[in-house]
């Protein structure tokens, strides 16, 4: 039995929890291995300040507010992020990502087809038609932004609906699932291709940029659950110890897109929490979940999360396989 081929996620993705200096400010990741991180989304937790999010494709120069659906900026002169590192990255003195003495949080991809990320820079013809991508697999996130105009973020999850392909949600409002068949021409990805139709918001004849996940067991998971509006909530079993998780309601709207993860909260119960679609600061909730060695278990009625009949969807990474390559399981904590 094939349990994973990832045996140490921290090869592809991390999450780094650090302090602000005001002044440049090189971080270095956490795990026993190198990650030179290709996409990097930075929230400071202690200030109302907005997420930034930078990527090799478009190079530490341009930058996105990933709860805005403002166009990129520009990185001039260069005092957000000013590199990539062989393990880490270093941010200059802008506050949103390095404010003296506030904590700062940054989520980090490698992109790599073995751990199913990719990132596609192209620009779009307003014309439906298909884009390559290098996942050689199916994509089951795509995250899609018109880098030079005002335009929404475009979500596709392929547990949305049961037709995934006809729906779309904004990673930058708290709406529900919307249908529209100019997003995505109402096709299913493909493990070589993705299907835009003619809207701008996903294939304006300006540039373009999409960032794209396929589930890899062990590794990854990206499904939905139902939830039950009790303090002994939902479990979501992912098939791995998570070290970030990412929900959001999809049945109904007015409810924000909720992280957790394994730096800001160390042990269970993880009460510490980021909106993405919001710059607000990091809240300390009473509605929590937990991390299992396989999954993760929600502890609280927040409706945000765990209304009674509702569907969320959710993306979920790992701190470590339940089981490795070797058939060896993991410790719980």
């Amino acid at each position: 039995m094939a349990y994973t081929t990832i045996d140490n996620p921290e090869l592809y993705f991390q999450v780094k929890a650090y302090a602000g200096t005001g002044s440049s400010n090189a971080q270095t990741f956490d795990g026993d291995e190198d990650m030179q991180p290709d996409l990097v989304w930075i929230k400071n937790r202690d200030q109302a300040l907005n997420w930034m999010m930078f990527d090799a494709v478009r190079g530490t120069t341009k930058y996105f507010y990933s709860n805005l659906n403002e166009a990129e900026g520009t990185n001039d002169p260069a005092t957000i992020l000013t590199a990539f590192g062989s393990d880490g990255f270093t941010v200059g003195a802008n506050n949103n990502v390095n404010q003296s003495s506030n904590d700062i949080v940054a989520i980090c991809w490698k992109e790599s087809a073995t751990a199913g990320f990719d990132i596609v820079g192209y620009t779009g013809n307003e014309t439906a038609r298909t884009q390559a991508h290098s996942l050689s697999a199916v994509p089951h996130v795509m995250i899609v932004k018109n880098r030079e105009t005002t335009d929404d973020w475009n979500v596709y999850h392929h547990k949305n609906t049961s037709a995934p392909e006809t729906d779309y949600l904004n990673l930058h409002d708290d709406g529900a699932t919307s249908d529209y068949h100019e997003f995505w021409n109402d096709t299913v990805p493909t493990s070589g291709v993705f299907s835009l139709g003619a809207s701008t918001g996903v294939n304006d004849d300006l540039g373009m940029i999409a960032y794209l996940w396929s589930e890899k067991q062990g590794f990854s998971k990206f499904g939905s659950y139902t939830g039950n509006g009790n303090n002994d909530g939902t479990y979501v079993h992912t098939g791995f110890a998570p070290a970030f998780v990412l929900i959001k309601k999809s049945s109904a709207s007015g409810t924000s897109w909720v992280i957790f993860d394994n730096k800001r909260n160390t042990f269970n119960e993880r009460s510490r929490i980021l909106q993405t679609n919001d710059n607000g600061a990091e809240e300390t909730s009473t509605n929590r979940i937990d991390f299992t060695s396989n999954g993760f278990k929600l502890r609280g009625t927040w409706t945000v999360i765990n209304n009674s009949g509702d569907t969320y969807i959710y993306m979920a990474f790992a701190e470590a396989p339940f089981v490795n390559s070797n058939g060896v399981p993991c410790n719980a904590r």
